[in-house]
């Protein structure tokens, strides 16, 4: 996969090198002498390009037209905004992602502006605190369709509701698919039959309702 990452401060030589790290082709155009100064310390000179992110010359020496991914990181807003919606309509980018600084902003971060994905740092924090109270030991493992739905685990404590019950008897949400248990180390396939055991770890695939039903489903049962 080929990313072109516009903006060369934490947030993008962070990405760079986590992407450089996973075998991905990654450019990455800053314009700031200092944050080039720094960047060249922490990246390989072939992956640095100097200049405007917004010069559509300098764009296309970067290659923007082979991307298959776009990343708009930079400090400010305004030019996140225009760079994703320019590098779509004139370079037909695939998939944009875009940096959101000032949270006041984040409507703006849409289909209008070609945003494909909008990284909203204060939002992505009340999320995992919502989740961390709502879900118990629940862990998302990984969001789907743009964080509608997501695959989660969680592990079954003893007296929990689920146990001694046959998966195909427990009502589980609509939106909800039971993936994988992991039983001692080892991969359970869930079938209708198959009975859920103390500590077994369960994956799931479901949207925020499923999860809340799930967990739910999932807890020890209260002592009266």
């Amino acid at each position: 996969m080929f990313v072109v990452i516009a903006g060369g401060g934490r947030t993008g030589a962070q990405l760079a090198r986590y992407l450089l790290d996973e075998g991905h082709q990654v450019h990455i155009v800053e314009d700031k002498k200092d944050v080039l100064a720094r960047i060249h310390k922490e990246l390989p000179t072939e992956v640095i390009f100097s200049g405007n992110p917004l010069n559509p010359v300098v764009l296309e020496e970067v290659g923007i037209s082979d991307a298959n991914v776009f990343a708009a990181t930079t400090t400010s807003d305004e030019v996140n905004l225009a760079l994703c919606y320019f590098t779509r309509e004139k370079y037909k980018v695939n998939r944009t992602i875009a940096r959101v600084n000032n949270p006041r902003n984040a409507w703006l971060f849409n289909d209008t502006f070609h945003v494909d994905v909008a990284v909203n740092q204060a939002e992505l924090l009340a999320k995992l605190i919502e989740e961390e109270m709502s879900l118990g030991d629940m862990m998302t493992l990984l969001q789907l369709r743009k964080g509608r739905y997501s695959l989660v685990e969680e592990k079954i404590p003893a007296g929990a509701k689920a146990l001694d019950a046959a998966i195909k008897d427990l009502k589980f949400p609509e939106n909800c698919v039971i993936a994988a248990i992991i039983r001692k180390g080892e991969i359970v396939v869930p079938r209708g039959s198959t009975f859920f055991e103390e500590n077994d770890e369960v994956l799931a695939v479901t949207d925020e309702d499923g999860a809340k039903s799930l967990s739910d489903l999932f807890a020890k049962l209260s002592k009266k």
